[in-house]
């Protein structure tokens, strides 16, 4: 199931390091809600279902006005080897102004003002900064 979601966050770091404009990603659902997410933060700048082909995603990436990237790093904390879980208690405890960190919830993808919103716990999938 989320093989596709940790090969879409492979090819958005990818191509940001080698300045592409437009990746290709697979429709799923956790995909399209990550792009959701990543979209309202400003980390892209949009997607759209690729004419070509309905079952994948054009991803277009963002960049700063010097031609950086907008996302800086992309790190894996919850690994399919090795799971970590924070309760809502223990989410309160990380300064959200430094990191952005996305959880897979009981409710979906949530950001981490999300979770601090709506007091819930869960899986942290990634950090982006």
């Amino acid at each position: 199931m989320k093989n596709y979601f940790w090969n879409m966050l492979i090819n958005i770091k990818n191509g940001q390091m080698a300045k592409k404009s437009v990746i290709i990603g697979p429709r799923k659902n956790i995909c399209e809600s990550f792009l959701k997410i990543l979209w309202n933060e400003g980390f892209i700048s949009g997607y759209k279902i690729s004419p070509q082909n309905t079952r994948n995603l054009e991803i277009f990436l963002a960049y700063t006005k010097n031609g950086k990237p907008v996302i800086n790093s992309l790190k894996f904390l919850s690994k399919p080897s090795q799971r970590i879980y924070y309760s809502s208690k223990q989410i309160w405890k990380i300064d959200s102004s430094k990191t952005f960190i996305i959880f897979s919830t009981n409710l979906g993808l949530k950001s981490i003002t999300e979770c601090k919103k709506n007091k819930i716990g869960g899986e942290p999938l990634i950090v982006i900064n």
